[in-house]
């Protein structure tokens, strides 16, 4: 238990170091106050029907939104294949990136970043 502490970083471990131990006589008191304490991290994890509706915001590239968007995605259970993942991604982007992103469909992830980053690039030219 001692070691335990120890591996823990931010939260948690501000969690950890402001508890009484004294309460803590087996592994078993220490897990279940943990879990107990961060039950919510599981609670809140992505699902497909967030990842869908999770939206650009204006101030963030789109590289910055899609590797975020993406970071999520790596936490849906049960994980998704890349045909899922690219189409859940394509329902999840505005009219103007969805009608231009479709040749993505079936490509890596990798090529959906790197043809909205083209997307979002021919649309900043256009507002000028």
């Amino acid at each position: 238990m001692a070691y335990f502490g120890e591996s823990l970083v931010g939260v948690a471990f501000e969690w950890f170091i402001d508890q009484d131990i004294s309460y803590w006589h087996a592994w078993d008191d220490m897990a279940q106050a943990f879990v107990k304490q961060f039950q919510y991290n599981i609670n809140i994890a992505p699902n497909r029907n967030s990842l869908s509706n999770m939206k650009k915001k204006p101030t963030e590239s789109f590289r910055e939104y899609a590797i975020k968007w993406r970071e999520h995605a790596a936490r849906v259970k049960p994980p998704m294949d890349n045909h899922e993942l690219i189409t859940i991604f394509l329902e999840a982007q505005e009219p103007d990136y969805f009608k231009n992103m479709m040749s993505v469909m079936g490509g890596p992830f990798a090529e959906a970043i790197k043809i909205g980053g083209m997307v979002e690039n021919v649309l900043k030219r256009a507002e000028f």
